[in-house]
């Protein structure tokens, strides 16, 4: 048996955000990451909408951006000391994410963050309160996600949580909230969206329904991305709603290891002043995961489908492979990200030579690694790396290196 889950209730469109005002309840608590949403306004919107509703809002700001544990556990004592019944998470994949875990720490006070982190092995949720989530950006999709992603800074390394019980209640998806996101951003969250879908199209967790939703996101994805990127603004809306569909497919089909290599590097090297940025780790190592996936016959064959659906060309699975592989290669070029993270420099454009010594990358390779292989996307990739070939595609993501085991 399987199981598809989304939210059960999703607004969508300009001026959304209204349906706030439709939530039926007595306490809300926003959270939300940085300034912008602030300064652009839309807190509060969020508050009137709320207030409107009839309930007392609190705010629960600051969120940063790949969200700490430490975070996690001071959002979930605020909501303790003010008992919502609601929990509203507006912005981009953080603060979503870290509101989630807050979540699940309200209603489980004494749950632990590694209990947290097993894999589908939550107890029930909604006992306290229910979730609605914004989005301010287009890749994460965690508003209409069963995953969480948070970081243990003691230990440099990202951990999901993954259940359907953290899948929100509400989701709203506005564009003119995505209007307001910088251009780097755009690139980073659009190539999130795409490793989203792909992923999900290949992942022997794939389904008769998750495959329409990858496939369309993946057709919008590379019409409007580029353009999007450029500032064409009607094609910024239509990316906000191609990243929801990719979400809709991963968080039922689930992902792969680009995702697991993303999570184990994305804060690795964090004593070297930087992060290696999700969406743009994601960018950086689907093309060298496509080859490494292509080396087992069904996924070569759905690569193929991608290949066609997105009218590449080709003749033979092998050559539909690699046109698929040269296309994205070149949109990470008309996005300003790097190929590799040899040069991935600290501002995450492409350098000469990237933030990340080499000496330092190959001290920490096996460790990396390793904890790639344990990570919970790993499961539902088509082909399962040993220890051995996740050193070796770590390498081949370090160097630019062509992918020929």
């Amino acid at each position: 048996m399987m199981r598809f889950t989304l939210p059960r209730d999703m607004y969508y469109g300009k001026g959304a955000l209204e349906d706030l005002k439709n939530l039926s309840g007595k306490k809300a608590i926003v959270v939300s990451g940085g300034s912008s949403m602030r300064k652009g306004g839309f807190l509060d919107q969020i508050e009137d909408y709320l207030k409107e509703a009839g309930m007392e809002v609190r705010f629960f700001e600051g969120v940063e951006p790949d969200p700490s544990v430490e975070t996690v556990m001071k959002g979930a004592a605020a909501m303790e000391a003010f008992q919502p019944d609601w929990i509203v998470a507006m912005g981009g994949g953080s603060p979503i994410d870290a509101a989630k875990a807050m979540w699940i720490k309200y209603e489980y006070p004494d749950i632990t963050f590694e209990e947290m982190c097993k894999v589908f092995g939550m107890p029930k949720l909604r006992r306290k309160a229910h979730f609605c989530a914004i989005s301010s950006t287009s890749g994460t999709a965690t508003e209409v996600t069963a995953f969480s992603i948070i970081t243990d800074y003691q230990k440099g390394i990202k951990y999901p949580i993954a259940d359907f019980e953290i899948t929100p209640d509400v989701a709203i998806v506005d564009p003119d909230l995505a209007e307001t996101m910088p251009q780097k951003l755009v690139a980073h969250t659009g190539m999130d969206a795409m490793t989203h879908a792909i992923e999900a199209y290949v992942s022997t967790a794939n389904c008769d329904f998750t495959d329409p939703l990858a496939l369309h996101a993946i057709k919008m994805i590379q019409k409007d991305l580029v353009d999007s990127y450029n500032g064409d603004m009607a094609k910024r809306d239509s990316m906000h709603n191609a990243q929801c569909l990719a979400g809709m497919a991963f968080s039922n089909a689930l992902l792969g290891i680009v995702h697991s290599m993303a999570h184990k590097t994305g804060a690795a090297f964090a004593d070297y002043g930087a992060h290696i940025i999700h969406g743009a780790a994601n960018a950086m190592y689907l093309p060298k995961v496509i080859a490494f996936n292509a080396k087992d016959e069904t996924a070569k064959e759905r690569y193929g489908e991608i290949a066609d659906f997105m009218k590449l060309g080709g003749e033979t699975l092998d050559e539909k492979v690699a046109l698929l592989i040269a296309y994205l290669r070149k949109m990470n070029d008309d996005l300003k990200i790097p190929h590799c993270i040899k040069n991935y420099g600290a501002d995450s454009y492409p350098t000469e030579q990237g933030f990340v010594p080499e000496e330092v990358f190959l001290e920490r390779l096996p460790e990396i690694a390793k904890n790639a292989i344990a990570d919970a996307c790993t499961g539902s990739n088509p082909r399962q790396p040993s220890q051995e070939e996740m050193e070796k595609l770590l390498k081949c993501c370090y160097y630019d290196t062509e992918v020929d085991f």
